[in-house]
């Protein structure tokens, strides 16, 4: 029981006292007709009063002015009372979660077929954490990143461990999309309170892109009470969103403070190793494909498809199309030169726009650094290094202008991009390890 709960509990149970005390009313008609009501909200609209069946129904409303002077008395101020019928009630709230709160927790989806790696592994084991300690560590957690990252998927992974671990707890799931419709209707059917009550007995509230409700200022002070209650009893919330709580316009200071007092972790593009081994999973669980694709075919996706899961899965649904349907050399297994055919198109479109980010992402899986440690003001040698080498090669390669490798790169200016690529030449002159390592990230690039 909440607290919001437990107070409306013991105001009803001296209202009801007093109404007794009253004399107004006869006891056997008290007890057959009174006790089983129930205070579920008090707002500036009123009390709302649920009962079980219509015959309580037209007694409470014929002692509707005594009920009200009753909890004036406790109150110290009027509060209009309104009698609900609990059918309606339960009609209307059922109504709305099963348009809108529904988002069942997909079983496919769990740790065991999450792929790990260093754009992850944050993520991954925070969510980890919270699915074994519900509301006592990393409360709230929140997870942001690109779409097609992965959020959903640990969010779900998250709900089918606890469903594992904890049969008996219970979990919502809601997009903030949905949240938005399901209040709507809540409003329009007069039963807000209800519908945030709905979410008190929770253990666990999975959240999915929470940025949605941004700019939306009634709905994020419904999310906020929701919000406060559910931490305040130690129940745990776990929300993704596509940026940082700071980073999205239109959500409230107070939301975005509440957002930070948990854990704050990222997603990013996956590496060049864990867009191979997500490959290797996805042709695993096909078997028509198993064991027929060329290592060299995996290397060449892992390139140039990895800014998101979702691009890696399309590459291999668009690779085993073409082998099914366009395989004139009658190949038993997938050849790289399958893959060129394939892709043709869609890589030529794709080369200048992604050029750039390309050679950063591998020469970031090459020395074994994130995007944004290559682009940070870090000095370091193990990473000033790595970054005018990606510099050099963007200018090298694809005849980048100065200026947008410097926008890429920390946003530095022109003559620092210069200045980079004069460093690195220099080098390769002076130390073949040098002269060996650009070789070796231009063959992962190609």
């Amino acid at each position: 029981m909440t607290s919001v709960e437990f107070y409306y509990n013991d105001l009803w149970s001296r209202t009801l006292q007093s109404i007794s005390d009253s004399k107004q009313i006869r006891p056997e008609e008290f007890d057959l007709y009174f006790n089983d009501s129930r205070l579920i909200n008090i707002s500036e609209k009123g009390a709302e009063v649920v009962v079980p069946a219509f015959i309580n129904y037209s007694l409470m409303l014929q002692h509707k002015p005594l009920i009200e002077d009753c909890l004036k008395e406790l109150l110290g101020q009027y509060v209009e009372v309104k009698i609900i019928l609990e059918e309606n009630l339960s009609k209307t709230l059922n109504s709305i979660h099963n348009e809108y709160f529904d988002k069942e927790i997909d079983p496919k989806q769990n740790f065991g077929n999450f792929v790990v790696g260093k754009s992850n592994i944050q993520a991954q084991l925070a969510a980890r954490t919270c699915a074994g300690n519900l509301g006592l560590v990393y409360n709230p957690l929140f997870i942001y990143g690109n779409s097609g990252l992965g959020k959903t998927h640990l969010l779900n992974a998250i709900g089918n461990q606890v469903l594992s671990d904890f049969p008996n707890k219970k979990i919502g799931f809601i997009s903030g999309h949905g949240f938005i419709e399901a209040l709507n209707k809540a409003r329009k059917a007069e039963v807000v309170d209800r519908f945030k009550e709905s979410f008190y007995d929770l253990d666990l509230l999975l959240v999915d892109d929470i940025q949605f409700i941004a700019g939306k200022s009634w709905t994020q002070e419904v999310f906020f009470s929701i919000f406060n209650t559910l931490v305040n009893d130690r129940k745990q919330i776990c929300i993704t969103a596509d940026r940082t709580p700071d980073d999205i316009n239109g959500m409230e200071k107070r939301i975005i403070s509440r957002f930070n007092q948990g854990l704050n972790v990222n997603i990013e593009s996956p590496e060049y190793e864990t867009s191979i081994r997500i490959l290797e999973m996805k042709i695993a669980n096909n078997v028509s494909v198993n064991e027929k694709v060329d290592e060299e075919v995996l290397s060449y996706i892992a390139t140039n498809f990895s800014q998101d899961v979702r691009s890696l899965e399309g590459a291999i649904n668009r690779l085993l199309f073409y082998y099914i349907n366009f395989n004139f050399d009658h190949e038993d297994h997938i050849t790289l030169k399958l893959a060129y055919e394939a892709f043709k198109d869609q890589i030529t479109e794709n080369k200048n726009e992604l050029s750039i980010s390309k050679i950063k992402k591998v020469v970031c899986d090459y020395y074994n650094l994130t995007s944004k440690q290559i682009a940070s003001s870090t000095r370091t040698k193990n990473i000033a290094i790595p970054r005018h080498i990606a510099m050099y090669l963007c200018r090298k390669l694809i005849d980048a202008p100065y200026k947008e490798i410097g926008n890429e790169f920390g946003k530095r200016d022109h003559s620092t991009v210069i200045s980079a690529c004069e460093k690195v030449e220099s080098l390769i002159k002076s130390d073949p390890s040098y002269l060996k390592a650009i070789d070796e990230i231009k063959k992962k690039l190609n």
